[in-house]
């Protein structure tokens, strides 16, 4: 995708005149910017929607990187970004993100679109163990599993290969679930 096909608010158009243009159907609002309305919703449009969120040295991750892979029509309320330096990142604040402060991996990050993202693996174990602290990353997992049906057995090796990591039960126990209904 061209940059220039990528609409952020007071860029070069105002947010009034986005949704001026959006009402007449020429733009859609996808993530934290607009795009044409004729123009094909991918990965990589997807990730560059939330670009100015995510900032240097960090990555997308969580429900924002399953979107990002397809999973879902609609972005996540709330977006989600994990650091892959090892220098501390000081963190935009802001409602619509949450930034956790623990290293990913090289091994384990995409860049789609000019942003990074984790991969579709890595995701899928992130939301497996954080879904003991916030149930509502289920769907997620379940459009993900859609999206990338490999994922799911690939996050089940990774999980079932660790120990003392904590939510890895209850993220096992989903993912066999998850994997007996997308078969």
């Amino acid at each position: 995708m061209h940059p220039a096909l990528l609409y952020l608010p007071g860029a070069r158009l105002s947010l009034p005149e986005l949704a001026a243009a959006r009402l007449d159907g020429h733009v859609v609002d996808l993530g934290e910017a607009y795009i044409p309305a004729d123009l094909i919703e991918g990965a990589d449009v997807r990730a560059a929607s939330i670009g100015p969120l995510v900032q240097d040295g960090a990555a997308a991750c969580g429900p924002t990187a399953a979107w990002i892979h397809g999973a879902g029509d609609a972005p996540p309320p709330v977006h989600h970004v994990k650091r892959y330096v090892e220098r501390r990142v000081r963190p935009r604040t802001s409602a619509r993100l949450v930034f956790h402060d623990t290293v990913l991996a090289a091994a384990d990050i995409v860049v789609i679109g000019g942003v990074a993202v984790s991969t579709p693996a890595r995701t899928m174990v992130d939301l497996a163990t954080s879904l003991h602290r916030d149930p509502r990353v289920l769907p997620w997992m379940d459009a993900l599993a859609v999206a990338c049906p490999a994922v799911t057995a690939q996050a089940l090796v990774e999980l079932r290969g660790t120990s003392r990591v904590p939510g890895s039960r209850v993220g096992i126990a989903a993912l066999e679930r998850v994997a007996l209904r997308t078969r």
